[in-house]
């Protein structure tokens, strides 16, 4: 369709204000100031998000959302919103939705004003804890029995019931955990009555949805070429422009600072996926391998391209548990010999430790991890040799006691007297140990969970499609691949592509989408699966790591999954990069041969 076409197409603005909880407060003003939008979404929630919450409920009956999404987002902007008619969806209510709808409403009486908030509920299987420990459950990916213990446990939800609540009339929609996409993919449901089996636009849909949910990570953040990204103290954040033929544009407002380009923009998109083929979702399977960008203006950057399948049968679940403790603690280490002085002083801390619970009868640390930062330790072999003369030395140790970490706490401080000289700069004082979360995913049938809409002092079911239990599609061949002749060079890699990481779970995935279609050949035949795992081993526990590569032939890119590759992930982690942000600008420092016709 062309732009002149499009003048005349209904149009629905979507603006994201929040990635995860934590993002800028500014965002949302921005948003609602200096644009037009329809709707404003915001996503809050991940699985550690989730369990902090639980425990801020179990203290407060009143507590478990995101308290600042009433209190420092919507409580100074909802005159604004109300004003401009704005629709508001988000995930805030965490595990206590209802709660965070009762807060909101407060605000909006107080104010003085008349909108409608609506709550899906079905998502918490806190309740079902012991059914659910009856029914023989293992972890999706490393086969571990079911927790005797959880901490929380969710199930994605999708867009079906967001979409109910607003064709009840709705003006706000709080949701518990739903799939990122679905707070994006909701509205246009609902404005253009899209079917649900019209999976090609439910698909695209669920595209917007993924590619702004993670703030503005697509308009210039974190981007490989940053240094072409003006305004990092204004960033501005995104807005998909919707059409109802599904097709859309990413932008942002008007003033300010970021960058929309097709490279941002395909950055995000192969950000935190796995088989892009089978992108799974609660209300369809969508299939990203084949989108198209086209730059239309200067921060406008129009997305076409995805397709969709009937969804699976089930819901993935989230659940996390207590897994023992942790504690953390860095310092420095400064002058001559730091490196080594460091080296020293982090095995003699360990050692002391370790000798002292022996003695006690007590068992060792269960995981240990030393990591120097300032001489490139994250990179494994692939490190530069340096001679620094200041080192931060991060030490991390799990244990199933508190006490014994709390043991290794104690005993840090006195290494700045009693061990090599220029320990100095505890960050953060004496360390104080925590609790580990651990995710524990698994899926069950749609149809065990009942979800439901709190909107008028009343509850609605919601008929969930059931999805269908085998997919079946056809992968992408292998594309063209370089031949070798022996004359090539060797560049980094990052001269002919760019590249985004990202995490579920224990795996991280490494988009590379090259510069030009013509460097596509190389980069396959240079980036096999067994070449990255070799050059990326040093992320995996023993050396050996599985990677899996997929095909994005329409935007030029290759996706890695990188399985088990990060320490537990997330705060079961002990690294200094428990998410794996970091892989891609490993990758892109990896060698390549080209002709010498492409390095030029």
């Amino acid at each position: 369709m062309s732009l002149e076409n499009r003048e005349d197409q209904r149009v629905v603005k979507i603006g994201c204000a929040s990635g995860f909880w934590g993002d800028t407060n500014t965002a949302a003003f921005q948003l609602v100031h200096l644009s037009d939008i329809d709707y404003l979404v915001f996503d809050y929630l991940s699985e550690i998000t989730m369990s902090i919450m639980a425990k801020a409920m179990m203290n407060d009956p009143n507590h478990g959302y995101a308290l600042d999404f009433v209190s420092r987002v919507m409580s100074p902007l909802i005159k604004k919103i109300s004003e401009k008619g704005i629709k508001v969806i988000s995930n805030a209510g965490g595990v206590n939705p209802l709660a965070c709808k009762s807060a909101l409403e407060k605000v909006i009486h107080d104010q003085g004003l008349d909108l409608k908030v609506a709550v899906v509920l079905g998502d918490d299987l806190m309740p079902r804890q012991q059914e659910l420990q009856q029914q023989n459950i293992k972890e999706m990916f490393s086969g571990e029995n079911f927790p005797a213990h959880l901490a929380s446990c969710n199930a994605y939800l999708g867009a079906t019931p967001i979409r109910e609540a607003l064709n009840l009339g709705a003006d706000i929609v709080i949701t518990g955990r739903v799939v990122d996409s679905a707070v994006v993919l909701a509205p246009l449901l609902h404005e253009y009555q899209w079917a649900l089996d019209d999976y090609d636009k439910l698909a695209q849909g669920s595209l917007a949805g993924h590619i702004i949910e993670c703030g503005a990570q697509c308009t210039g953040g974190n981007f490989t070429d940053w240094r072409l990204v003006e305004g990092f103290d204004n960033m501005g954040f995104p807005i998909v422009e919707v059409f109802e033929d599904a097709s859309f544009i990413v932008t942002k407002p008007q003033g300010t600072g970021g960058l929309v380009t097709t490279a941002t923009v395909a950055e995000q998109i192969v950000y935190e996926i796995a088989d892009p083929q089978a992108y799974l979702l609660p209300d369809v399977t969508a299939d990203f391998s084949q989108v198209r960008l086209q730059q239309l203006a200067q921060h406008r950057v129009e997305v076409t391209g995805a397709t969709g399948r009937e969804p699976s049968s089930q819901y993935k679940v989230s659940a996390t548990y207590p897994d023992g403790y942790r504690v953390q603690v860095s310092f420095m280490v400064a002058g001559r010999e730091a490196i080594d002085k460091a080296k020293a002083i982090s095995t003699a801390i360990l050692d002391k430790c370790e000798q002292v619970l022996a003695l006690r009868g007590v068992p060792s640390f269960t995981e240990k991890s030393v990591e120097l930062l300032g001489i490139e330790s994250t990179y494994g072999t692939h490190a530069n040799k340096v001679d620094s003369r200041e080192v931060v030395v991060k030490m991390a140790v799990k244990h199933l006691f508190k006490e014994a970490c709390m043991f290794f706490a104690s005993e840090i401080a006195q290494a700045s007297t009693g061990m090599a000289p220029a320990l100095t700069g505890l960050v953060g004082g004496r360390p104080k140990a925590s609790p580990v979360i651990k995710l524990f995913s698994f899926l069950v049938d749609k149809e065990q969970i009942k979800v439901e809409i709190d909107f008028n002092s009343e509850r609605k079911s919601v008929d969930i499609p059931r999805g269908t239990q085998h997919q079946h599609f056809q992968k992408h061949s292998v594309g063209e691949l370089a031949k070798f002749h022996g004359n090539e060079i060797e560049i980094p890699l990052i001269h002919i592509a760019h590249a985004r990481s990202g995490d579920k779970g224990n795996n991280s995935n490494i988009g590379v989408i090259a510069r030009k279609a013509e460097y596509l050949p190389w980069i396959r035949a240079n980036l096999t699966e067994e070449n990255v795992a070799a050059y990326m081993k040093h992320v995996f526990e023993d050396g050996q790591g599985k990677v899996i590569r997929y095909e994005l032939p329409e935007l030029n890119a290759l996706n890695f999954v990188l399985e088990n590759a990060l320490g537990g992930g997330g705060v079961a982690s002990l690294r200094i990069d428990p998410q794996g942000k970091a892989f891609a600008q490993q990758l892109l420092d990896m060698p390549v041969k080209v002709p010498p016709s492409l390095a030029l």
